[in-house]
């Protein structure tokens, strides 16, 4: 685990925050761009303590008449967003589509109150516990998009271009990458995992393939993925293929007849790899695409769609509970 107390410099004003945390769930990068005197920050951590963390480092880059008054999010899900409301006075900015995914995600108060009742003696609440406990919901408020579009918006960031750029529904509903065309950087969200199975809520697999292809036609230098290490194009390139190798045997067991449960299981046991973590995730991967070959009108529940996965991967909870204090403790020591 290494929460960073320092921004990592991809070109000229353009920093990256990289929780090295693989493995897990909720540590998500973000990336700052600052100009003269204007700053913008792509997403934001998913605890309060996180995001002072991450502000707590950006003052060390940023110039000295420079604050971030401006707050992109690639797409609605806590871990990039749940940080807003500690920019009271930024705009945030994304798209219009990213509003309709926020009824799908618990706010901060309801996944503190899920995990203030789970047990250790249910693998469930286990996992919930193991990989969602060791962080603390309770000072946040839910900030909402200020701004919202739909398929390209360009802003000017002091002397620095910035293209954000719809692509979704893919990883969600809503997502979006932000491209800085003169510095050959693409920040991808969450359609890109690296180091871990990824998790897409929304689909088609087809989207997420084709939001890459997006970012390879930008022709980056670096990309910023929502996790993991920062990535060339052939790091992308590999991953569209794993997607789509996935989404191809995903089609085949359902043309088989094949329930989602048990394609899940069937997925789980073909695609394990050991250098990828979260294989759980396979199981959601399925459900989403699921969605789409048999289509309905359910409502997505994100916190019953995980319970799925996780019972049909029982090996991946785990026996113990790491400690919330571990993660509070080197937290306070960034401050």
């Amino acid at each position: 685990m290494h929460i960073p107390n320092e921004l990592a410099e991809i070109a000229p004003g353009v920093h990256a925050w990289l929780p090295d945390f693989p493995g897990t769930w909720g540590m998500a990068n973000c990336t700052l761009v600052a100009s003269d005197s204007g700053a913008l920050l792509v997403d934001t951590p998913y605890t309060a303590a996180l995001t002072e963390a991450l502000t707590a480092a950006a003052h060390r880059v940023l110039p000295p008449s420079a604050s971030i008054s401006t707050v992109v999010n690639s797409h609605a899900n806590g871990d990039h967003s749940y940080g807003n409301g500690l920019f009271p006075h930024a705009e945030i900015i994304s798209t219009d589509a990213n509003l309709a995914h926020l009824c799908a995600e618990p706010e901060p108060a309801q996944l503190q109150a899920l995990l203030d009742q789970c047990r250790t003696d249910e693998p469930f609440d286990r996992y919930m516990l193991a990989h969602f406990g060791r962080y603390d919901y309770r000072r946040l408020r839910l900030a909402p998009p200020t701004r919202t579009f739909s398929g390209q918006l360009d802003l000017q960031v002091g002397s620095t271009s910035v293209e954000l750029i719809e692509v979704g529904p893919a990883h969600t509903a809503g997502d979006l990458i932000v491209h800085l065309p003169d510095h050959g950087v693409v920040v991808a969200g969450d359609v890109l995992f690296i180091g871990d199975v990824p998790v897409h809520w929304a689909g088609p697999l087809s989207g997420v393939v084709a939001a890459c292809q997006q970012i390879l036609d930008l022709d980056p230098h670096v990309v910023v993925p929502g996790h993991g290490p920062l990535v060339g194009t052939a790091e992308v390139r590999r991953y569209m293929h794993y997607i789509t190798e996935l989404r191809e045997r995903i089609h085949t067991l359902h043309t088989q007849g094949m329930d989602v449960e048990s394609a899940a299981s069937l997925l789980l046991h073909e695609y394990r790899r050991p250098d990828l973590g979260l294989s759980e995730r396979l199981a959601v991967l399925t459900a989403t695409e699921y969605r789409h070959l048999t289509p309905t009108t359910d409502p997505l529940h994100l916190v019953q769609i995980l319970g799925a996965a996780v019972r049909l991967a029982p090996d991946c909870v785990p026996a113990t509970v790491p400690s919330r204090d571990t993660l509070m403790a080197e937290l306070e020591s960034l401050i």
